[in-house]
């Protein structure tokens, strides 16, 4: 493997389309500052919300535009800080953006105080008298919802101006694991050495290699190990905070706080663990299976993407597009045409591998009119080719969402976050399976799905598990410790690989560590896990070819956040309220395995 290549040496057509959102860093200075100029423009609209239906509209179009550039300036420095997370430009403007957004929360947290005071009968006959404020009826129904949580003008103004040195343990441990980590290379079975980053570790673990997998996987944790105080100290800071805010709301327990924000069952989180503890044997089947078919005495997780077929499959970036395009052509013309032109003209995606890129894939959430945004680093693989379809997925919701939606719904509930995203993998891995009988690319193909599955439907339940537990240790006044944390870790993954992988208690318990985003942000580990069942049941209904799926589908993506996500389930034609969907995905699951196992076994 080629040593990574420096950022400045990535040609401009596989980068993303920067000059699209600001045409230069300076340009975006300016616009940081005038945006915080504007901020007195918007606290004018205080203490006098209540005046007319005229004044409430004027104050929310107001704060609508303020919102849109916020926006803007967060996803410009987002990207440019993730491609190159030593660039210190980027790291500056990140910090930037990061402020000013904690500043825009400060400023327009007097709305719902305000909005509440005001009265639900007062409102709801504007609601009823002048149609232009019908657009806002969801709004204020959850407003009214979340009424007893909802603090004064004064504690909502300090909790806003809280946002930016709350966000500053999540940004600390980016910036530590992918700006200032250094890990040792690996070793191939030759001994030579293999340059080692967090957008080249992946394809190592994908490789053949045994030696290099090992070597890569131990020194990867290694590295983590190493630092685990810090880490630990991080983790512990933003489980505190999220009990903090959950105090300041008087809620019993964080996992209430943060599934009652998003308007989620508590008792979807508790049944997605419950199914999950329950299929683990299929998890334990799985692990026997690739033992056997690598021929291994002793599995070990860095064999868990090892290839089972001794063939590669070369995909390249544009061959992929292709793929997935093909996949997803059920989904009609134009959004085809949209995806298509996003990826080979109008450079939606980062996709080259280069020093200082931060680990993993993600896409932005755009507001109306910017383009969508993809950070990646693409290998030429299978799984790279579905990790492109998962990203596109959540362009997709952005794209329709932002067209669709005023600023207060285009950000579409979190618990539908990675709905969109398995469904185009679940859709384009249903198309190649169909189209490519070649024996060892349906072998590759079936890997891929439970490379997939593995991270959604194994690891995310179990980093959900972890959650649960290190938040309820916090708010019993417990510590947490480095230790303590991998302690639990390792002993959750020990039940999952039910003796059937070596368990290096060490590496394995400290992979809490090496999610440096997820699990910052409260809670969100299982929504994936739900967003795989609901993709999957999706993905069903369009090729069982039922009444107006596709459509269906697309008028999800619209909907963003202006219902309650049960009833934006509901438009895809799923009931997420239901076990259904995620006992039907272990069904897929199984499925998989079933195939994989007998073809392997000729």
């Amino acid at each position: 493997m080629p040593a990574a290549l420096p950022r400045s040496k990535v040609k401009k057509s596989q980068t993303w389309n920067a000059e699209s959102v600001f045409a230069s860093p300076e340009a975006f200075d300016a616009e940081v500052k005038n945006i915080l100029e504007s901020l007195p423009a918007v606290k004018t609209f205080q203490g006098h919300l209540g005046d007319s239906p005229d004044t409430f509209l004027e104050a929310m179009n107001a704060m609508d535009a303020l919102s849109q550039r916020a926006m803007k300036v967060q996803v410009y420095a987002t990207m440019s800080s993730a491609v190159d997370a030593a660039d210190p430009l980027g790291a500056a403007m990140n910090g930037k953006a990061t402020s000013a957004l904690a500043q825009v929360s400060a400023a327009t947290s007097f709305v719902d105080p305000e909005l509440l005071a005001i009265g639900e009968t007062r409102l709801r006959q504007w609601l009823q008298d002048d149609p232009r404020l019908k657009l806002y009826e969801h709004y204020i129904n959850d407003l009214f919802r979340k009424q007893a949580h909802v603090r004064n003008a004064e504690v909502e103004e300090l909790l806003g101006m809280l946002r930016d040195p709350f966000n500053s343990t999540r940004n600390t441990t980016s910036m530590l694991a992918n700006a200032d980590f250094k890990f040792k290379p690996a070793r191939d079975s030759k001994n030579k050495p293999i340059e080692l980053t967090q957008s080249t570790y992946l394809s190592v673990l994908g490789g053949m290699d045994r030696k290099a997998r090992r070597t890569a996987w131990e020194n990867y944790h290694d590295k983590y190990l190493e630092f685990k105080h810090t880490l630990a100290g991080n983790l512990a800071t933003s489980i505190k905070q999220n009990v903090f805010n959950m105090k300041a709301r008087n809620f019993s327990s964080s996992l209430e706080a943060t599934l009652f924000n998003g308007d989620v069952p508590v008792e979807m989180f508790h049944n997605l663990l419950d199914i999950f503890k329950k299929n683990l044997p299929l998890w334990h089947r799985y692990w026997k299976l690739r033992r056997k078919a690598l021929d291994l005495k002793t599995l070990h997780p860095y064999d868990v993407q090892a290839p089972l077929a001794s063939k590669k499959h070369k995909v390249p970036f544009e061959k992929a597009v292709e793929w997935i395009c093909d996949g997803l052509a059920p989904m009609g013309d134009e959004y085809i045409s949209v995806m298509r032109k996003g990826c080979l003209q109008d450079r939606w995606v980062d996709w080259v591998p280069n020093a200082g890129k931060r680990e993993g894939a993600f896409s932005t959430r755009v507001p109306r009119g910017m383009l969508c945004f993809i950070m990646m680093s693409y290998t030429d693989s299978v799984v790279s080719m579905s990790t492109l379809a998962h990203e596109l997925g959540h362009a997709m919701h952005a794209y329709y969402a932002s067209r669709a939606q005023p600023m207060i719904y285009y950000l579409y509930p979190s618990i539908v976050a990675e709905t969109a995203s398995n469904f185009h993998q679940a859709m384009v891995r249903a198309h190649l399976l169909e189209t490519n009988p070649s024996k060892a690319f349906q072998i590759a193909l079936l890997e891929e799905a439970m490379s997939n599955f593995h991270r959604y439907f194994f690891v995310m339940p179990t980093l959900a598990r972890f959650e649960l537990e290190t938040h309820q240790r916090i708010e019993r006044g417990e510590a947490l410790t480095a230790d303590s944390m991998i302690e639990l870790m390792a002993d959750l993954f020990s039940e999952g690989f039910g003796g059937h992988m070596d368990l290096d208690r060490q590496r394995v318990g400290i992979t809490w560590g090496t999610f440096t985003t997820h699990l910052y942000i409260d809670y969100y580990s299982f929504q994936y896990a739900i967003g795989i069942s609901a993709a999957n049941a999706i993905a069903k209904r369009i090729l069982s070819s039922a009444p107006n799926a596709a459509q269906d589908h697309i008028d999800f993506l619209k909907t963003g956040s202006s219902k309650p996500p049960m009833e934006v389930f509901r438009i895809a034609g799923v009931d997420m309220t239901s076990s259904g969907p995620i006992e039907d995905a272990f069904e897929v699951l199984e499925d998989y395995i079933d195939r994989l196992e007998t073809l392997t076994s000729k």
